[in-house]
């Protein structure tokens, strides 16, 4: 649940330029109330709150927008193929302010890396980040990303085409290979998803 440290008129303004409905709050304590595709944004006197089923969209709307953040993600499949789930996390001086995981259809585990890997960057584009910092624990994805392997499987390649035309949306951006125990949270996320 994002809370946004923000004066309540500026993002009012904000979310009113991104054609958002803004009403007037449900108590004496809430200024106004926005919502959009299943969140809610509430605002207060320095700070407004955001929560529902993906938060990320609308707080992303409040938000200034830009700076810098470190991008985790992780997809694993039990099998290979086989049941498959994803996990990610985006850390800014904040700490985490953004993160997910989900089942995906059956598949394979670089393919599962690839969708996590995808939903990350996706986050961390509605987040507003100008630059971006990504971290996996799959040399093969990093590599191949970074233009170093060949991606010989056709599904592959194209998710490495999505991959790009998501980096280019940052004015800045890099993908490095972490150890699994740096990764720890989008592990953790996709180990979640299976259990979920």
């Amino acid at each position: 649940m994002p809370v946004i440290e923000c004066d309540p008129e500026t993002a009012r303004e904000l979310l009113a330029e991104a054609g958002v409905d803004v009403v007037a709050g449900n108590t004496d304590h809430e200024r106004w109330r926005a919502e959009r595709d299943g969140a809610v944004a509430v605002a207060y006197d320095d700070k407004v709150v955001v929560q529902g089923d993906d938060p990320q969209r609308l707080a992303a709307l409040v938000r200034d927008g830009g700076g810098r953040g470190h991008v985790y993600f992780d997809g694993a499949s039990r099998g290979n193929p086989g049941p498959a789930a994803i996990g990610w996390a985006i850390v800014t001086g904040d700490g985490i302010v953004a993160e997910g995981s989900d089942r995906i259809p059956d598949t394979t585990n670089n393919k599962a890396e690839y969708a996590a890997l995808i939903r990350a960057l996706e986050g961390a584009v509605d987040y507003g980040l100008d630059e971006a910092d990504v971290r996996g624990d799959s040399q093969l994805i990093v590599k191949q990303v970074r233009g170093e392997w060949d991606a010989n499987d056709p599904g592959l390649r194209e998710k490495r085409v999505r991959v790009r035309e998501l980096l280019e949306r940052f004015d800045r951006w890099s993908i490095e290979h972490v150890p699994r125990e740096l990764n720890e949270r989008a592990d953790e996320l996709a180990n979640e998803a299976f259990e979920g």
